[in-house]
């Protein structure tokens, strides 16, 4: 780890450093809570960098051998609009972007508005550099050699980094599976979307981009019945075992469906963070069927390993937890999906209600309950 930055800087080495949102100068967004998972430069180059400065930063950045998308990226932070000639409004590559900090409230937070820097952070957000600028020539090269010797992602920890991940295999039996493939294949799904922030209120939105994926709600309560004594038998006896978490509500029964024919996919998200995720616990993914390539998680901060349950097996990991679902190349992958929960969170999910856009679906607590609903085999 490298440190020049002065005894006053908010931002240790070693430390996670704050998550922020930020415009980019492309008219875009930046989210640092969902870039994790490689390694990152934020270059704070302020208000007064000189012109000298702006085009040895530039130069640096144009090295292509250095940036890659799914490895090292760099976003440069303005605390001005830039200037017509400006050097760095000319740099042009998929892993680098100007993000707008015009308020210099982003810098403030990172201890860079008066003292211009940058930090550069390990592949679960947590600062392993922070060179001040006070000379461009020794910044620039400290900062060349630095970025040339980072590993892979692979490799981040210098040890191997397996997910905090729990695979229960066995929680639905095959003729449950059959039977819930088969309702999907007969009945069909709708575009699921995913839940945004936009303007305090959380919304569904639809963005092939982000997320390819057709969604069954179950509603017979007799089936609901079985899938929910399934779980409370099976699945969450290992949740309070290795988890130390008592659930005592879901949200959702669902069967979900990754078709390879449409390019089904899911970006990298996290499932708690807005305001009307913010109840959920630990996600949990069943599989259904295992005739099909591609389409296993994987969570980008523990490096490119993929995770994959057996047919009737569940994959449990935090809400909290970076993930994505990888494309699917091949055939359809069918899965039952659900957020596990306790009675806090219940509390905390209807008080969230008032920050659920016109047209959501309201909670109204009735219809969550795990043990409520479970019975005999």
């Amino acid at each position: 780890m490298l440190d020049t930055g002065g005894a006053h800087n908010p931002i240790a080495l070693g430390d996670p450093v704050p998550w922020f949102s930020a415009a980019t100068l492309t008219g875009g967004s930046f989210h640092l809570q969902v870039a994790a998972g490689r390694w990152i430069v934020l270059c704070f180059v302020g208000a007064g960098c000189n012109v000298e400065a702006r085009q040895k930063l530039a130069a640096l950045l144009r090295d292509t051998d250095l940036f890659d998308e799914d490895r090292l990226v760099a976003h440069v932070v303005l605390t001005r609009p830039p200037e017509a000639a400006d050097e760095l409004a000319a740099i042009r590559h998929p892993a680098i972007s100007c993000l707008a900090d015009y308020d210099g409230a982003l810098s403030r937070s990172y201890g860079a508005l008066q003292t211009p820097r940058t930090i550069v952070l390990d592949p679960m957000l947590r600062a392993v550099a922070n060179i001040a600028w006070n000379d461009v020539n020794e910044h620039v090269a400290m900062l060349g050699d630095l970025l040339r010797t980072l590993p892979g992602v692979d490799d981040a920890a210098g040890v191997p980094m397996n997910a905090p991940v729990l695979i229960v295999p066995r929680v639905f039996d095959f003729p449950l599976c059959e039977l819930l493939v088969k309702l999907y294949e007969r009945m069909g799904g709708r575009d699921s979307g995913f839940m945004l922030d936009v303007a305090g209120k959380t919304q569904t939105v639809v963005d092939y981009r982000i997320k390819r994926r057709n969604d069954l709600p179950l509603l017979a309560p007799e089936l609901r019945a079985t899938i929910c004594d399934r779980l409370v038998r099976r699945l969450l006896p290992a949740v309070k075992a290795y988890f130390q978490f008592d659930a005592t509500r879901m949200d959702r029964y669902i069967v979900a469906c990754y078709d390879s024919a449409v390019g089904g996919h899911f970006y990298r998200h996290r499932d708690n963070v807005n305001a009307g995720a913010q109840h959920r616990r630990f996600a949990v993914t069943i599989n259904l069927n295992n005739d099909y390539d591609g389409c296993d998680l994987q969570f980008p901060e523990f490096g490119r390993k993929v995770y994959r349950a057996p047919v009737g097996g569940a994959v449990a990991f935090s809400c909290g937890a970076l993930h994505q679902v990888m494309p699917i190349t091949r055939g359809r992958r069918y899965a039952f999906l659900a957020f596990l929960y306790g009675e806090a969170d219940a509390a905390l999910r209807e008080a969230n209600n008032a920050r659920l856009r016109a047209g959501e679906e309201r909670y109204d607590g009735v219809n969550d309950r795990l043990v409520a609903a479970a019975v005999p085999a």
